[in-house]
């Protein structure tokens, strides 16, 4: 996997931290932080599977078929059923319409429908399982969230990051007032992962009436170009150490 491992180090003096006491004596409060950039290998595609029948029964029976006809096709893009998680299947009258003469509402048929969220761990096969769950009649792609198989090495690099930028920095800033750093005093962590990738706000959905896609905005290659930001911030306090 290709990883862009760019630590930032911001450098920016903390004036208070909320919700948190400092010593009497004197001190110093800075903010370390740091972000990690890392190049997906992964991805978590999310389906929604719709079907509109006279009865409901029908209808459930339909989304079953079409699932278990995606699972089939798992093994073709090295995905195991472990990496397959499903909502419970939903069912319930579709009274969109309203006879406006008697005014009640028209039971136009049933609705069935069921969520269902893969992982592929070759994102390189996106494009094409995407490709096969539509053949299948997976109605929507709803979301596709961005991964990566090293989350937790490179979370604690940004935290490590972040701790060495405190460090740095409060030695910096001690130096430049004649002090030196002393004991810590107390420490507030606070890590955070951010993932860029293409989901609801940022793509438009794919969606399937009968075997027709009305558009399909995935093109080869474009989400490798994506990346998945690892931040870590933590807010710590130094005793200071002055020659009187």
């Amino acid at each position: 996997m290709k990883l862009i491992t760019t630590i930032f180090l911001t450098l920016f003096p903390v004036i208070a931290f909320a919700n948190s006491s400092l010593p009497a004596n004197r001190h110093i409060a800075v903010q370390g932080s740091a972000e990690i950039l890392a190049v997906p290998d992964m991805a978590q595609i999310s389906f929604e599977v719709i079907s509109f029948k006279d009865k409901s029964l029908d209808a459930k029976r339909d989304v079953d078929d079409r699932v278990n006809l995606l699972l089939k096709g798992l093994s073709k893009y090295d995905v195991k059923e472990t990496d397959v998680s499903a909502s419970s299947l939903l069912t319930h009258n579709d009274d969109g319409m309203f006879n406006v003469e008697s005014g009640t509402a028209i039971n136009a048929g049933y609705v069935a429908t069921r969520i269902l969220k893969v992982t592929l761990r070759n994102i390189e096969k996106v494009n094409d399982f995407i490709d096969f769950a539509l053949s299948v009649k997976i109605n929507e792609v709803t979301n596709i969230e961005l991964m990566s198989s090293k989350a937790a090495q490179l979370e604690a690099e940004a935290t490590q990051g972040a701790i060495e930028n405190a460090i740095v920095k409060g030695s910096e800033l001690a130096k430049a007032f004649g002090a030196e750093l002393g004991k810590i005093y107390s420490i507030n962590s606070n890590s955070n992962r951010s993932s860029y990738g293409y989901g609801a706000d940022s793509f438009e959905r794919i969606v399937v009436t009968g075997s027709k896609v009305t558009r399909n905005p995935f093109e080869q290659g474009r989400y490798l170009q994506e990346t998945i930001t690892f931040k870590s911030s933590i807010n710590v306090v130094f005793d200071l150490e002055v020659d009187d």
